[in-house]
């Protein structure tokens, strides 16, 4: 876990047009890029007494995702849904949220995020990071419990100067590696450009054994100079258990072993 909010800036094609594709580089240091993303959408909603009829709709439709028991609503849920195809969420995602389990629900759109993985520039395995490694952290039950939030980052952090940036991202980064390797708290990070209805710019999930290890991974990053000084804004958060994960049509990832493991 490292929750670097920060993405490789797009590159120029050798024919002059602009690629869009995420970076990395190999083990060797040479560049190399993959057009492949996860999005991942959490939509949010009250007046549930009975969750698991949600997860059985959703293991019925196949699709990919975790329902959550909501820890702040004892009558809240939220189903996260992940696909690389963004038709998905209009089509087979719609049909599941419309289905009869949901219709007597209230949405709670203030909770709604919606966001797509990315890439840093140094991922050795593209693959991994962008698909099979969030597909395989959301789906992990052993790591039942969540907080999800998205985040505003100030344009002042653009303006500070690229080793500036790097020192605060390492500082930042560093305690989420430490929470990570301790089996602590594990990420999935998002970037919601365009995508959030707040204008935000990250989505950030946290997951693992236990609730409190996630409320003090967050709690160690408010001290560091990248949340204090340059984040505009963080949250609403929501917080639950999960009743039901599957990889759904990802199954392959729970078994995708990242280049150099």
């Amino acid at each position: 876990m490292a929750l670097d909010i920060q993405r490789a800036e797009p590159e120029t094609t050798e024919r002059g047009g602009l690629s869009l594709a995420e970076r990395g580089k190999t083990p060797d240091g040479a560049p190399q890029s993959l057009d492949r993303r996860l999005y991942v959408q959490l939509l949010a909603y009250t007046g549930c007494s009975d969750p698991t009829a949600l997860a059985e709709q959703a293991d019925k439709l196949g699709v990919g995702g975790v329902v959550y028991q909501g820890a702040q609503d004892p009558r809240g849920v939220a189903v996260v849904t992940f696909h690389e195809d963004p038709a998905f969420f209009v089509e087979d995602g719609r049909a599941l949220h419309t289905s009869a389990p949901f219709r007597d629900l209230t949405p709670r759109p203030a909770l709604t995020m919606f966001g797509r993985t990315y890439s840093i520039g140094y991922e050795t395995d593209l693959d991994d990071t962008l698909v099979a490694r969030p597909v395989r952290t959301m789906t992990n039950r052993d790591w039942p419990w969540a907080v999800w939030y998205p985040l505003r980052r100030s344009g002042r952090f653009e303006r500070e100067s690229r080793e500036e940036q790097r020192r605060m991202l390492m500082e930042h980064g560093g305690i989420g590696r430490a929470f990570g390797e301790s089996d602590l708290a594990h990420d999935v990070r998002l970037a919601c450009h365009g995508l959030d209805p707040n204008d935000n710019d990250f989505v950030a999930g946290l997951v693992g054994k236990d609730l409190h290890p996630l409320s003090a991974v967050v709690q160690r990053m408010r001290a560091t100079r990248q949340t204090s000084e340059f984040i505009d804004r963080l949250g609403p958060f929501f917080v639950g258990r999960a009743v039901w994960q599957s990889a759904g049509p990802f199954e392959w990832a729970l078994s995708h072993q990242a280049a150099g493991h």
